[in-house]
């Protein structure tokens, strides 16, 4: 590997870095867990994806698109390594392209929110979050932001990873369509304008939060 290419790897650079964003949408690969809720990160991105005309292609650690909206950059990144190795895909990445942490933003499941609720912060703890343990720990930062999807906390005591690993009430299906479009507006808005605004646009109750079967 060439001197340049290495200090590319480790130093963002400022030129492409500026316009170019790091989304990330958590999930485990394969189809008994597509429509998951622990997937619902690759939901958030496969509904962008498809809201821009473009479609992902495989790549190292993960399928990527990007989409090119007035000026900028994003690259959508679903990890292939499974929820509990996200940060092995998010840092290649990251130091592929690179991106700095503060153009870095993470989409997961949130057993802790009623469904529908989003929680959007610039940084902050794993909360818990298998994945988002994993990138803090590959980073060695939680310094990157991340939105939190509520998913629902409907179940029994020791039953946490069947919840997660199962699938969406037939009503809070037909509400992700919609959720998924606010999802990205408020991911635009953190790009265009800034973390606070994109905050107050996405960090409130739904009405669609009661639908917690």
């Amino acid at each position: 590997m060439s001197l340049l290419r290495l200090l590319r790897r480790n130093k963002p650079d400022p030129a492409v870095s500026e316009k170019s964003y790091l989304v990330v949408g958590l999930g485990n690969i394969g189809a008994e867990y597509a429509a998951s809720r622990h997937n619902i990160g690759f939901m958030i991105l496969d509904a962008w994806a498809q809201a821009s005309n473009v479609v992902f292609a495989p790549g190292r650690y993960g399928d990527q698109a990007v989409v090119r909206d007035k000026g900028r950059e994003f690259h959508l990144l679903k990890p292939s390594t499974y929820m509990n190795l996200s940060g092995n895909a998010v840092r290649y990445w990251q130091r592929e392209l690179g991106i700095g942490l503060d153009h870095v933003l993470v989409i997961c499941d949130d057993i802790n929110l009623p469904f529908g609720t989003l929680r959007l912060r610039p940084s902050g703890s794993d909360g818990g979050h298998n994945g988002l343990k994993s990138i803090g720990a590959m980073l060695e930062s939680f310094d990157w932001a991340r939105l939190r999807v509520g998913v629902g906390h409907d179940f029994a005591q020791g039953r946490q990873i069947e919840f997660v690993l199962g699938d969406f009430s037939e009503e809070q299906k037909k509400e992700i369509p919609e959720l998924a479009r606010k999802i990205i507006a408020g991911v635009r808005t953190w790009a265009f304008v800034g973390t606070g605004q994109a905050m107050n646009q996405v960090n409130v109750r739904p009405k669609m939060a009661n639908t917690d079967d």
